[in-house]
């Protein structure tokens, strides 16, 4: 079966690999084949720091793959994407972001 694995180690760095494994491979022995437990030490603790998913949806490293399955290492995140959102826009101000910062003269708010 052919898989395809992918790994943003840093922002807008990503390592595609695909790989023809056995029937019946599960996702920490398909990580294990691409030899990325090495080359990335933090890959190397799954259930802590990094996680998996298939074509987005959380899994267990024991999860049997399929042909043609997206098998993709998560990092953990490093700020709360609400929090950062609303950090922005509290930096940017009210009148100057989204669907606000372009009106028309003397309409309301919003409009």
């Amino acid at each position: 079966m052919r898989v395809t694995l992918l790994y943003a180690s840093a922002p807008r760095t990503v390592h595609e690999l695909e790989l023809d494994l056995p029937e019946g491979t599960n996702a920490r022995d398909a990580v294990r084949a691409t030899g990325w437990l090495e080359r990335f030490p933090e890959t190397a603790a799954l259930n802590e720091t990094v996680s998996l998913a298939v074509w987005g949806r959380r899994c267990e490293p024991d999860q049997v793959l399929r042909d043609g399955d997206r098998l993709e290492l998560l990092r953990d995140l490093r700020v709360d994407p609400k929090v950062a959102r609303r950090e922005r826009f509290a930096g940017q101000g009210a009148r100057s972001t989204g669907l606000f910062s372009k009106r028309r003269p003397n309409s309301k708010a919003g409009y």
